[in-house]
């Protein structure tokens, strides 16, 4: 039976143990964010807003034109004159063609252009934050799967022990079995154990491997079933974390935040843009062309100009249906929203990192009690052991002590990625997520 349980998980760990290359978590979000699919996407689009931020795009800078036309008519015509008489002509080509430059420039607009040359800075800021906050996010989710890895790796090592265990118990049972010390009810009961043993150790083989899959992917390597061997062995997570610090760094360098406060300066700016409406403007045109023009009848055979055209244009719009103190009205309304919307985020990052600090500080006394936990079971599991090799326990108290032991290390182990897991959510939330490029 031992045999046949062995040959199962040779069969279906084969891939997992032909690991070739050593990842530690730098050089996984490293590849990540050079690889990712969502990240090179969210940095295209801040190119895109970086391009659009220009003196052009905001209308500061004239438009310069160059035109070119050719016309031509064909006519037949006929005077009557009121002598009585008449001229005929037939087939008349009169021809014309122009080439020329023409500039438009508006020159004043109540500074609305440049307003909107600030809004499309600003918009080239929240580009580089929308980026910065995907980053962070990026991070975050990249390093909580890597260290899941290392903890389903730990499982998998605990139960591969606690499997050799249940095959060592096996063993000595087949044994006194053999001579007639047991009975054929204990050597049953040491099957059964062995065999769920082993069922979830090829259970934790699959979550081994689901997370190397995960990992795979968010790193964006062409082969996400490749094999990963990372370079940490434990989760370690940093007990040295200051709440009011946390606090502090979250209000000058949130990426959320610094969205909220931009979008809310964007609604000042559209304010201040409708401001400009109540301002005339001045708006400045010239030309410099040529124009000929050939005539098939008449005293003139040819028309030529050669010359310089300008002009200005002065305007104020006096009524517009009272729109412009409607539209002042709306935006002054989007401002305060905009000041609520912060302020709600405010208040819910603040919510956020009170409860995950409780969790924090929860999870790391919960880590010094497990550890002394596990300390004592190893101790009670060596005695029972001991004693059931004298022949002194029976297999069903072994069977509590070997479980008390592995319990305890499911709970260390898990009470040690909880910690790493409330300390990657704690940095993200202060904006310090780049430190684990660190």
């Amino acid at each position: 039976m031992i045999k046949k349980t062995a040959i199962i998980l040779l069969l279906f760990i084969p891939s997992l143990l032909a690991a070739q290359e050593i990842y530690d978590l730098k050089r996984c979000l490293e590849t990540g964010l050079e690889r990712n699919y969502d990240i090179r996407i969210v940095r295209n689009e801040q190119q895109i807003s970086a391009n659009n931020a220009t003196a052009g795009n905001a209308g500061l800078l004239p438009s310069l034109d160059l035109s070119a036309g050719y016309s031509g008519s064909l006519n037949n015509t006929e005077l009557k004159y009121k002598d009585g008489t008449t001229n005929k002509n037939n087939d008349i080509l009169n021809q014309g063609a122009n080439v020329g430059l023409n500039m438009n420039w508006t020159i004043f607009d109540g500074f609305s252009m440049q307003t909107n040359y600030q809004r499309l800075k600003e918009y080239q800021t929240m580009g580089e934050l929308n980026t910065r906050l995907s980053i962070e996010n990026f991070i975050s989710n990249l390093t909580a799967e890597y260290y899941n890895y290392v903890h389903q790796n730990l499982r998998l090592a605990n139960l591969q022990y606690a499997v050799s265990l249940s095959k060592e118990r096996l063993r000595i049972v087949e044994a006194r079995y053999n001579i007639g010390s047991m009975s054929r009810l204990d050597l049953q009961q040491a099957r059964v154990d062995f065999n769920a043993d082993s069922s979830s150790l090829i259970r934790q083989y699959e979550a081994v491997y689901t997370s190397g899959v995960r990992l795979n992917e968010w790193m964006a390597v062409d082969d996400v079933s490749q094999n990963l061997t990372v370079s940490d062995s434990l989760i370690d997570p940093n007990p040295f974390l200051e709440q009011t610090q946390l606090w502090d760094l979250t209000l000058r360098t949130n990426s959320n935040l610094l969205l909220s406060a931009k979008n809310k300066l964007i609604s000042e700016l559209d304010y201040k843009n409708l401001k400009g409406r109540d301002y005339p403007y001045l708006r400045m045109n010239a030309g410099y062309g040529y124009t000929t023009n050939l005539y098939g009848s008449g005293t003139t055979d040819r028309q030529q100009n050669l010359g310089l055209s300008y002009g200005l244009t002065l305007g104020f719009n006096i009524f517009n249906g009272f729109n412009r103190q409607r539209e002042k009205k709306n935006a002054k309304i989007s401002i305060q929203n905009r000041e609520l919307q912060y302020e709600k985020l405010e208040l819910s990052l603040k919510a956020d990192l009170a409860n995950m600090w409780m969790s924090y500080r929860n999870n790391l006394e919960l880590i010094n009690l497990e550890k002394e936990n596990l300390e004592t079971a190893r101790e009670n599991f060596d005695i029972a052991m001991e004693r059931y090799r004298l022949g002194d326990l029976a297999g069903i108290e072994l069977r509590e002590a070997q479980n008390s032991l592995l319990n305890a290390e499911e709970r260390l182990l898990q009470a040690q990625f909880n910690t790493k897991l409330c300390e990657i959510s704690l940095l993200q939330i202060s904006g310090q997520a780049n430190i684990y490029l660190e």
